[in-house]
């Protein structure tokens, strides 16, 4: 929200001074409006029989409540938006998290024979961790690891839900305009996902020893279960020890699931093009709140032996901006009352929305914002 870009100051200065005009053409009590301009001093009188362009000047009407068609409506439909791009950034030191027992090349857990000491109930996937000779097995876990990275995605087309009310005022007779206000709401999900590759993480392992005499070991993979019956280790290691690692990878994917709810406001204007068609314009200052998750599913690969890391963060910023709306509505009858269909397109500049959490953050850029939009509204 820090960077404000020219458009979004272009388009809160149009709305201001858009706004500023309906408000006054409302105020006028007369319902025919004569513009009527004061002849500078020592004009010549006019004659009588002159065509002067004061007697053709425009005339603005105001609309009564409840009178002709389109005038009040609420109209809803989906739209599409294009023009969405994060940007993803990795710098520090990350926790990785297992469950008890699990490692990244096996596990030990209890199983069920209530035998706390020993267990059936674990497995291992290479050979290499077991040394006959010594009669041990070994399993390693990734501890922490540190990472930087920078990543840019251009999200696909989101699709969501769009509603909107106005009420036209003003009547312009020459052509056959009229000039109001509306109200929109638009409710969109957007998803971004990237999934880059981070090279030469560093970190820390964990090597657990486990002792293995008096029993025959399987052949790797060797996946034992919780039954209680199979070769059996200790529940607990015999030795444990941590070192760092380095020239490991991560791979998997980052991305934001969020939800984007933003409402609008500004001076409307429509054109009768035809005894059916018309064309409205607006604009105005636009709010919102983008809320969701960032997630990540990645994978460490230290010393041969891959590591998982899971998780995420919630998320809540505020956004704002201005919108552009240019709208075509033809009028049908839907089960014997006025109605419209509509295809629009709307361009809405809004700030960054910017997430972060322990060395992960994410820039929601949407500044670009082009929304197409089709659906359905009511005249009353």
């Amino acid at each position: 929200m820090k960077h404000v870009r020219w458009h979004n100051l272009l388009a809160w200065g149009v709305a201001c001074c858009c706004a500023g005009m309906v408000p006054a053409v409302v105020a006028q009590t007369n319902v025919v409006l004569q513009l009527d301009v004061p002849k500078p001093q020592g004009a010549k009188p006019e004659k009588k029989d002159d065509k002067s362009s004061r007697e053709a000047s425009p005339n603005f009407v105001l609309i009564s409540p409840g009178g002709e068609d389109w005038t009040r409506h609420f109209q809803m439909g989906a739209v599409m938006a294009f023009g969405i791009h994060a940007k993803f950034h990795e710098d520090g030191t990350f926790q990785v998290h297992h469950d008890a027992g699990t490692y990244d090349d096996g596990y030990v857990r209890q199983d069920d024979s209530g035998d706390l000491s020993h267990t059936a109930n674990w497995g291992y996937e290479h050979a290499s961790q077991y040394d006959a000779a010594a009669q041990t097995m070994t399993f390693t876990s990734v501890s922490d690891f540190k990472a930087t990275g920078d990543a840019k995605q251009n999200g696909d087309p989101s699709f969501g839900l769009d509603l909107a009310y106005g009420d036209d005022y003003i009547y312009y007779q020459p052509a056959h305009m009229r000039i109001g206000w509306e109200l929109g709401f638009d409710f969109l999900p957007i998803n971004i996902k990237d999934d880059s590759v981070i090279q030469s993480a560093t970190g820390s392992q964990t090597t657990y020893v486990y002792n293995t005499g008096g029993i025959e070991v399987p052949d790797a993979p060797y996946h034992g279960g919780s039954s209680g019956q199979g070769p059996e280790l200790p529940t607990s290691p015999s030795s444990t020890s941590t070192s760092p690692f380095g020239g490991g990878t991560v791979t998997g994917s980052r991305s934001l699931d969020m939800d984007l709810f933003s409402l609008r406001l500004g001076p409307s204007l429509f054109w009768d093009i035809s005894e059916n068609l018309g064309l409205s314009v607006s604009g105005g200052p636009v709010i919102g709140c983008v809320t969701g998750r960032y997630n990540f599913d990645e994978t460490v690969l230290a010393n041969g032996v891959d590591s998982h890391n899971k998780g995420s963060f919630g998320a809540t910023e505020l956004v704002y901006g201005g919108y552009v709306n240019a709208m075509l509505k033809y009028h049908i009858v839907d089960n014997g009352r006025n109605a419209y269909l509509f295809l629009g397109a709307q361009y809405t500049p809004m700030t960054t929305a910017h997430f972060s959490s322990s060395g992960r953050s994410a820039d929601l850029n949407l500044s670009g914002q082009v929304y197409l939009s089709v659906g359905m509204g009511w005249p009353f």
